[in-house]
Formats: C-alpha cells, sequence, structure tokens
C-alpha cells in the first residue's frame, strides 16, 4: 500500500510541474546578431495601444505579464511582401497580469530590477526584422503556429544584449493594413538574465524559456 502511494505521490507531482512548464509554442531558434537590410517599400505604422504578452514558469506555478509597445513601423513592397521593420517595447511599461493580483506589485519591482529587465538603465527593448520568407513546411517541426505564413527572423535587442531570432508568423498584408500574429518561447538566458535559473533551487527555480506572443495591426 505505501508503495503504490509513493508511486501515485511521483505521478502526481510530475504531472503537477508539467502543468506549469513553458507553454507549448515554436521554440525561436537563437543566433547571433545580423545585419540589417534596408527596408523597401510603403510604410505601415505599428497600432500602439497594442501589447505583447510574456509568461514565464516554476515548478509551482506561472506569471503572465506585458509590455507596451513604444512605437513601430512595416514596410511592405507592392502592397503584398513585407520587407522590414522594427518595434520598440516600453519596459517600464511591464504590467503583471495574474488572476492573482495579490503579489502583482512586488512581482513587478522585481521584474524591473537589475535582477531582470533593469527598466532604470535598459528603458526600452528593440526587435528590428532582418527577413521575412515565407514559410516552408519541415516534418521535423513538433509544433508550427497555426495559419502559419512566413518566417520571421530579426535582432532582439534586450538589456544591452543583441541576438537574431527566428520563428514562425502568420502575417496579413492588405494595401492599407499589416496584421502579425507569432506565439514562440525564447530562452532568457541568451539575454544575460540568469536569475534563478538553477534547478537545486527547487520551487524557487524559474525555467529558462519565456513564452512570448502578441497580435499586431500596422496602417498604412
Amino acid at each position: 500500500m505505501k508503495r503504490i502511494l509513493s508511486l501515485s505521490f511521483v505521478v502526481a507531482s510530475i504531472a503537477f510541474v508539467s502543468c506549469n512548464s513553458a507553454p507549448k509554442a515554436d521554440e525561436a531558434k537563437t543566433e547571433d546578431q545580423q545585419e540589417v537590410s534596408a527596408a523597401e517599400g510603403a510604410s505601415y505604422k505599428v497600432d500602439t495601444t497594442q501589447k505583447v504578452q510574456f509568461i514565464g514558469t516554476k515548478p509551482v506555478g506561472q506569471h503572465q505579464g506585458t509590455f507596451n509597445i513604444k512605437e513601430g513601423e512595416f514596410f511592405v513592397k507592392n502592397d503584398a511582401i513585407v520587407t522590414g521593420g522594427k518595434l520598440v517595447f516600453d519596459i517600464n511599461s511591464l504590467q503583471v497580469t495574474d488572476a492573482d493580483t495579490s503579489g502583482a506589485y512586488k512581482l513587478k519591482g522585481h521584474l524591473l530590477s537589475p535582477d531582470f529587465f533593469d527598466g532604470a538603465a535598459n528603458g526600452t527593448a528593440t526587435f528590428e526584422i532582418t527577413s521575412v520568407e515565407p514559410y516552408t513546411p519541415d516534418s521535423t517541426n513538433k509544433i508550427v503556429l497555426d495559419g502559419a505564413t512566413n518566417t520571421v527572423k530579426g535582432n532582439l535587442t534586450l538589456k544591452g544584449v543583441t541576438k537574431n531570432v527566428t520563428f514562425p508568423a502568420a502575417i496579413a498584408v492588405t494595401p492599407t493594413t499589416v496584421t502579425a500574429r507569432a506565439n514562440f518561447n525564447v530562452n532568457r538566458t541568451d539575454w544575460g538574465l540568469v536569475y534563478g535559473n538553477d534547478q537545486s533551487l527547487g520551487d524557487k527555480f524559474i525555467r529558462p524559456e519565456v513564452n512570448i506572443s502578441f497580435s499586431i495591426t500596422a496602417n498604412k
């Protein structure tokens, strides 16, 4: 009986931990910074009332939050092809959106401290597109964004560190608007955000994978 109870506890523990792992999403490929080519075409300005969402996880739960888009622009050639663009995020606009709001104020302060984003020294983050290509299905990919149309590559600068990231996106272009949607996981330690990244911390361990998602509209 004790053995059965012990086994049940282990199974339940594994199930609990797995429930709080990073959300299932495409894994962004991270490389060194790449050169940004001059964008061609008409300018579409990003609606800055929109936000980018993030989710961080640990064995005993998860935290969700948002950043405001400070400014942004896409360039479109022949009313059809996105050739480039740039987004600027306001780090100090960070909001914690957990269902349980009791610790939101304290968590926001910690996330904006030097342990994480260091908002005082690094008030903005940027993403600058280096290429947009048609999405090509790959049988080795375990997860692909529903409705993916393109593979986007761009330089993400966060806390003074720049890395090039690649992820699938669903992009739609009309003569007057561009919409872009994505949902992917990145490894925060690639940008030097290493706080809590030690499994020996047990329940205080913070997983390196962070989920990023957005749905953005830009207008000509």
